[in-house]
């Protein structure tokens, strides 16, 4: 009789459920579920006033309703029967951070809270706290705080803190009445087994704690007053990578359709459990997820300072390594607004008549052009800088645009700007003494053929790329493996789980050399832009804000 786990993704926009084979990792059923209110960055689902920019918020009840329909839905696919199944994990994006009650209960289900902003769960690419961060920042350099190293030296608006202080300050009802302040994942993992739990990656990469403390009650008194109390908040027994947590309780039994006291795994970033998926956990064996955003992970044996990595954290990807992550925190997004606010409808209209998508139409029309053919150059910060700068007030940048730029070429000085990204990233590991010895890439956009190559020139490096149509979902399966005591660890549940890759795109020299000097004029607007040559970008987005105000 075969044995069977799964593994449960949160995304953006959506949850995967997959059940896989824990001898060989094989995908056996899968399913997919589309959240009803996807992402809130205009109002809340009852209305009310209008969001100010850069919220992003999503609703509790939109994860439930995966564990409610997705996992029954691939177990029904995968064909297996559920007593067969011997874990569940899941894994969500991050820092996606929720207030809640002391049995769990979001606030933002509570007719108190439900029409208060600050009572819903703040998505990691909320990036209204960058004014919190930058003083969490300055705090901690003055103070000369031992663990801000660990961060590059800077605090991103996405984490932890920063969402609450900003929830203190902007509405401090929901900051006190908060009896827990938890991560999405660490939430799921408590409604499925009953039982609370963190998770040591996200306490580590997204809430500071470093050598075994938070950041102190003198060091958050020093920010406000009040902020101390959230210490009790984020308090609970902490579990390192694919622990166990609990069994599955009956109500999650109901809704799962697994036995009851089926193992379930600990919480896990999304990005992190695909390293396991992608056999990317030995050190040198850097992974980009390429998504919505794309978080680049790797584990070393040693503690390094990156400038403007997003956390080094001891145990942080697998048990024993130093784990490291950067990131970009608009990718996906910035195509996706692209396709969807900038593109004459012309555009539509040519690929429906092709029978291609959008995307497919422009990748084919840009693919011809020589490097630098378009003149164009780009910043991928519609979404703010997560590294190496870790600012979230930075926005896109786009120049050499005249009377005869096209749309395709638009559409590759986006992509390779990315790219740009990318590289930025991975240059900063290596100059810091991490080496970088291999480069696998996994996610969405790796269907993506044009971008491949694109990524492959610039980055000159070959890129493994992970058959897997749901990497972080197998991820959590193969996490959840382990919890189930079917491996003894993530390496041996990852040498063994681990997906094949697809495919080796290797760089063409010719590109490459080309795109170096596209990547210098880069470098060039990047610095200018970013270290201090204007602010330009800043006060753009303060006057933004300023018409905005908070709720």
């Amino acid at each position: 009789m075969g044995r069977y786990v799964v593994g449960v993704d949160f995304g953006t926009l959506s949850g995967r459920a997959v059940v896989v084979d824990v001898t060989d990792g094989a995908e056996l059923g899968s399913a997919v579920h589309p959240y009803r209110h996807g992402v809130l960055t205009e109002r809340l689902p009852d209305g009310g006033p209008a969001l100010p920019p850069d919220w992003a918020l999503q609703d509790p009840a939109d994860h439930r309703a995966v564990l409610r329909t997705a996992v029954p839905e691939a177990v029904r696919v995968a064909g297996v029967d559920p007593a067969d199944v011997v874990g569940i994990g899941v894994a969500a994006t991050s820092c996606t951070v929720l207030p809640s009650r002391a049995d769990g209960t979001p606030l933002a289900e509570l007719t108190l809270f439900r029409s208060r902003p600050h009572a819903w769960p703040k998505l990691w690419k909320h990036h209204a706290a960058q004014r919190q961060a930058d003083r969490i920042t300055a705090l901690a350099a003055a103070r000369d705080e031992p663990w801000l190293p660990r961060y590059g030296g800077r605090v991103s608006a996405e984490w932890q803190l920063a969402k609450a202080l900003e929830v203190l300050e902007e509405d401090p009802e929901v900051f006190h009445r908060a009896e827990r302040w938890i991560e999405t994942t660490d939430w799921l993992v408590w409604q499925l087994c009953g039982r609370l739990t963190r998770n040591a990656s996200a306490a580590g990469f997204k809430g500071l704690r470093q050598d075994g403390r938070y950041p102190g009650p003198e060091f958050l008194a020093a920010l406000h007053a009040e902020l101390p109390a959230l210490l009790p908040k984020v308090d609970g027994p902490l579990l390192p990578p694919a622990a166990r947590a609990g069994g599955l309780t009956a109500t999650a039994a109901r809704w799962t359709g697994l036995p009851e006291g089926t193992p379930v795994a600990a919480g896990a970033i999304d990005a992190h459990v695909t390293a396991a998926a992608a056999g990317a956990v030995a050190p040198g064996r850097m992974l980009a997820v390429l998504g919505t955003s794309t978080c680049l992970i790797m584990n070393a044996e040693t503690v390094r300072d990156v400038p403007g990595v997003c956390g080094v954290v001891a145990d942080g990807v697998t048990a024993g390594r130093w784990g490291y992550e950067a990131g970009q925190s608009g990718v996906g997004d910035i195509f996706a607004w692209y396709l969807d606010r900038a593109l004459p409808t012309g555009y539509a209209e040519e690929a429906a008549r092709r029978g291609v998508s959008v995307s497919e139409l422009l990748d084919d029309l840009a693919a011809g052009q020589p490097v630098g053919g378009h003149g164009l150059l780009a910043l991928d910060w519609h979404s703010g800088n997560r590294s190496v700068l870790m600012d979230h007030e930075l926005s896109g940048v786009l120049v050499g645009l005249t009377l005869a730029t096209r749309p395709e070429e638009i559409w590759r000085a986006l992509l390779e700007a990315t790219a740009f990204g990318a590289r930025t990233v991975v240059e900063a590991f290596e100059a810091a003494g991490v080496r970088v010895d291999e480069l696998a890439v996994a996610g969405g956009l790796t269907a993506n053929r044009l971008l491949l190559r694109v990524y492959a020139d610039v980055l000159r490096r070959p890129l493994h790329v992970v058959d897997a149509a749901h990497p972080a979902a197998l991820g959590a399966a193969i996490h959840a493996a382990v919890a189930a005591g079917v491996y003894p660890d993530l390496e041996a549940a990852s040498a063994a789980m681990a997906a094949p890759r697809r495919e080796t795109c290797s760089p063409d020299p010719g590109r490459a050399a080309a795109y170096d000097e596209l990547y210098a004029d880069y470098r060039a607007l990047h610095d200018h832009f970013g270290r201090g040559g204007t602010d330009v970008l800043r006060r753009l987005r303060a006057r933004r804000r300023g018409a905005h105000p908070a709720p």
